[in-house]
């Protein structure tokens, strides 16, 4: 997942897109009683879910959605190919069966990748899906009008990188057959062991081409999930989902589809959506939010009334906050240096600036703490929980700094809690007491953006965060670490600029791997390596509370999303 500073749609499962400790499962209230009251605590069907948002949810198309599933809303009216398990913890970080039969059946190598549809997939309109339509809804994806959504097809795709979708190309992609209306055959240009996890993007939901208005096809989309739409609203502000009665879940052992209906509302400040919630009162009794966290000062309120306490969800998202070097830039191109940084940090301080410790856990290893990701416990420059000043000082006068240096930070002015003034000023006082003196230029949110993104205007040292597109090393390493993943001339992730031949070819190897475990213990072993560099310093792992309303029933919260999964909330 690309950082939220860069692409917000992108993070819809933790602002989810925002958006986090060691074997920590992210769990709901206990019993799936979101009151936390007895009686009969079993969902139901019927009744109306409101849903109160900050953001609105744009471009409700699937192939310009990016998140797996489109992130929350959006899943329910578009069904994939696979999709993630909708379990709480680390059983919900699996890739399962969707509109496919399995996971996929790779070959030999994994460049080519076969699903079966299951039998009797319908659309809303009653009419049959095929595979065909899965190969039109992923053409359309390529289309520069219906751009947004995950890049990895373009790459992965044999022959797929210069194509510009069915409207101007209607030759489709060789790259995918369709040897019958069950049968989707992917060919791809290298190994990839984890198609599955691709297969949940959007992309992969079935459009039919009859019904493809282009541009305009967001405000009525033909649903493959239990839920149509009903209205959009302004681009997404109010959006209104019924029941599809032609979804059977007889095909989906995912989406539980509680509601009658669906009422999204957004464009909501995020303190009256908390008020909202708090309160609980006519409709907003049975409301959730899909994209709005408690603060600090509200979750100190909340955890002072048992009540809210009871409809506090807790997640935990692959998402890890960081500081970058540019190993190109005076004193950073000294290893010395960057160590003596990783030993002078104070996590504590800066994990109170993040909001404390019910929301952000301290990170001493760049993957999450979730096993999925392959998390492999790790610290190689201990700081300890205020800073080791002393070997600070020590590594500088190694590196020929015997009295301190000065070096400037660059952050982001958002109030966001991550590359935020608060976090820098935790950072500056810290490195204070080892003797370096640190600067902070603070920047707006484009300008920070296109400063630390661009290899010719890149800082030395600036804060950063990244997000895993599923919950794998792969997609949380590569983009940060690869050195064929440079981009000289746009929007470049890997910071340090690292092309390490070593660490190249462990990526190659381990996506070879279809067996996930195993390739999860490769990443958590590179990643150790990677880090003896000192190209980063990772801070901390964000945690999600959320409110729910008092009538709201099963939250289900898992750590592939982090966040309260819409498909499973039933109201009282």
């Amino acid at each position: 997942m690309r950082q939220p500073s860069v692409i917000a749609r992108r993070v819809a499962a933790a602002s989810v897109g925002l958006v986090v400790a060691a074997g920590a499962a992210a769990c709901g209230p206990k019993d799936n009683d979101a009151n936390g009251s007895g009686g009969d605590s079993a969902p139901h069907k019927g009744g109306t879910l409101t849903v109160l948002n900050a953001n609105p949810q744009e471009d409700f198309d699937p192939a310009r959605l990016y998140t797996s599933g489109g992130g929350n809303v959006p899943s329910l009216v578009f069904r994939t190919l696979t999709t993630r398990n909708r379990e709480s913890g680390a059983a919900g970080a699996k890739v399962v069966p969707d509109l496919a039969t399995d996971t996929g059946r790779p070959n030999a190598d994994a460049t080519e990748w076969t699903y079966t549809l299951k039998k009797g997939l319908k659309y809303e309109d009653g009419t049959a899906i095929t595979s065909a339509d899965i190969k039109y809804g992923i053409e359309r994806s390529f289309a520069p009008e219906l751009s947004g959504g995950a890049p990895y097809l373009r790459d992965w795709l044999v022959g797929a990188a210069d194509y510009q979708g069915p409207y101007k190309d209607k030759k489709g992609l060789s790259a995918i057959e369709t040897p019958d209306s069950r049968t989707i055959v992917f060919h791809l240009n290298k190994p990839e062991g984890e198609f599955p996890y691709l297969a949940t993007q959007t992309q992969f939901a079935p459009v039919p081409k009859a019904k493809d208005t282009g541009t305009k096809y967001e405000q009525h989309p033909v649903s493959s999930g239990p839920y149509k739409v009903v209205s959009n609203q302004n681009d997404g502000e109010r959006i209104v989902l019924a029941r599809n009665t032609n979804w059977s879940a007889s095909t989906d052992a995912e989406r539980k589809a509680y509601p009658d209906k669906i009422d999204v509302r957004s464009g909501l400040d995020s303190s009256v959506i908390n008020q909202r919630l708090s309160a609980s009162q006519g409709s907003d009794a049975a409301a959730v939010t899909t994209d709005t966290n408690l603060g600090p000062a509200e979750l100190a309120k909340v955890t002072g009334d048992k009540e809210l306490a009871a409809r506090v969800g807790t997640g935990h998202f692959g998402y890890t906050d960081y500081i970058a070097f540019n190993p190109t830039v005076k004193p950073f191109n000294n290893p010395k240096v960057r160590q003596a940084v990783s030993y002078a940090i104070d996590r504590s301080s800066v994990i109170n600036a993040a909001g404390g410790s019910s929301l952000a856990e301290a990170a001493t290893t760049f993957l999450p703490h979730q096993k999925s990701f392959g998390y492999t416990p790790y610290d190689l420059f201990p700081a300890g929980a205020s800073g080791n000043a002393a070997k600070a000082k020590e590594l500088l006068k190694e590196a020929g700094y015997p009295n301190g240096v000065t070096v400037t930070l660059t952050h982001s002015n958002d109030k966001d809690f991550e590359t935020s003034p608060e976090i820098a000023t935790a950072i500056q006082d810290a490195l204070k007491k080892a003797g370096i003196t640190v600067k902070l230029q603070g920047l707006e949110s484009n300008d920070y953006s296109d400063k630390i993104h661009s290899t010719k205007t890149e800082p030395g040292f600036f804060l950063a965060h990244w997000g895993a597109d599923w919950p794998s090393g792969g997609p949380f390493l590569a983009p940060i670490f690869d050195g064929r993943q440079i981009v000289k001339d746009g929007a470049n992730f890997n910071s340090g600029l690292l092309n390490d031949k070593s660490v190249n070819a462990e990526i190659d190897a381990i996506n070879k791997l279809t067996n996930l475990d195993e390739a999860a213990k490769r990443w958590g072993a590179l990643d150790k390596k990677i880090g003896a560099q000192a190209l980063t310093v990772p801070l901390f792992h964000p945690v999600y509370k959320r409110l729910v309303g008092k009538d709201i029933k099963n939250v289900v919260i898992s750590d592939w999303t982090g966040v309260l999964d819409i498909s499973q909330v039933a109201v009282k």
